[in-house]
């Protein structure tokens, strides 16, 4: 059975300041995009991050879609900070 993207994606509390990770990675959501933003294929994102899937790279777009402004906000901050 395969997870849902809900389960791929979380927040956790202590975790990477409670920025949206996949799974139980320290991988923020907002880091992929921003090197997907820069010209990467998820094919290259998957050999920089060998422990995550095509499934996680999808969840990871999918919330992108629906909490844009959530990652344009952590891409702004952590640029600038």
């Amino acid at each position: 059975m395969s997870a849902t993207g809900a389960e791929l994606i979380r927040k956790t509390p202590g975790v990477m300041g409670g920025e949206a990770c996949v799974r139980a990675t320290r991988v923020p959501v907002w880091v992929l995009v921003g090197y997907r933003r820069l010209g990467l294929t998820d094919e290259r994102l998957l050999s920089f991050y060998p422990a995550l899937t095509a499934d996680d790279l999808a969840a990871a777009w999918a919330y992108t879609a629906a909490h844009a402004a959530e990652i344009d906000d952590a891409i702004r901050r952590n640029e600038d900070g």
